[in-house]
């Protein structure tokens, strides 16, 4: 299983993220999606003025492995054709600093030239990118641990709905009081999983107050080998001991993850 490298995230990318956690500190610029032995991804929200005065709000998503700098832009107001434009013209900025810290200069570079990459054709009539879409990323697995589910009902229609409308498979797991949930498919479909995860009010406080997700953890991130097959459907399962939970992991092909990521935990 090639859930990560072992190498360790630089002080250099982490002094660069508080960087721009200062910059951008507005409620909802910037979050750290996730971090684990293959990097961390992060997201900045941002806004571009068109010729006709309206906003395009973007969504970049960076993903920042050991090996930095790699960056992936998202949007959910873009084309898949624009995404794909965006994000090519991106990576030609990105390689043109190498070697230094990018992120700030690239959100920079893309408010100042969006308009002339793309023309002032974005409306309402662009269609978002479909969930459904096959891309060449293959298929990625993610596991994700959560600490507590007080609105357990609603939270798991809520994450059901979410994997169906992102065309995500795997399992929602609980064992006693581990809760797990694990994700198949598009690596862009997981992070916006992610985002979701983060920013919605899925469950609720002491009180009964619907409140976000704040105590979520990314146990790992990985590429499904080619020779594994992805999982069909998303199921949510409930197991009575902890070697139930470790067939199931043998069984799905990912005995690695249990081991690795699982057990430290239990």
């Amino acid at each position: 299983m090639d859930g990560g490298s072992g190498l360790c995230i630089s002080e250099a990318v982490l002094e660069e993220i508080s960087v721009l956690s200062a910059i951008y500190c507005e409620p909802g610029e910037f979050e750290v999606l996730s971090r684990s032995e293959s990097g961390i991804t992060v997201m900045i929200q941002t806004s571009v003025q068109q010729l006709t005065e309206s906003e395009i709000r973007l969504r970049l998503i960076f993903d920042l492995p050991v090996t930095y700098p790699s960056t992936l832009p998202s949007s959910e107001e873009l084309t898949r054709v624009q995404c794909k434009e965006l994000r090519d013209k991106l990576l030609g900025q990105a390689g043109q600093h190498l070697s230094e810290p990018m992120i700030h200069d690239l959100v920079l570079w893309v408010q100042q030239n969006l308009n002339a990459l793309i023309g002032d054709s974005i409306s309402d009539e662009n269609h978002p990118l479909s969930a459904g879409t096959v891309t060449d990323e293959g298929t990625w697995t993610m596991l994700l641990h959560l600490d507590h589910m007080r609105a357990k009902d609603r939270y798991i229609r809520t994450v059901e709905k979410w994997t169906s409308d992102l065309n995500l498979t795997g399992k929602l797991m609980f064992m006693g009081k581990i809760i797990l949930i694990l994700l198949q498919g598009d690596r862009s479909s997981i992070r916006e999983y992610l985002v979701l995860q983060k920013s919605c009010k899925v469950d609720v406080d002491s009180s009964g107050k619907k409140c976000k997700e704040k105590m979520i953890s990314v146990l790992c991130d990985f590429k499904l080998p080619q020779v594994r097959k992805r999982l069909s459907t998303f199921e949510v399962k409930v197991y009575p001991s902890v070697s139930e939970l470790e067939r199931e992991f043998e069984a799905t092909g990912l005995s690695s993850v249990f081991t690795d990521y699982v057990q430290g935990i239990l």
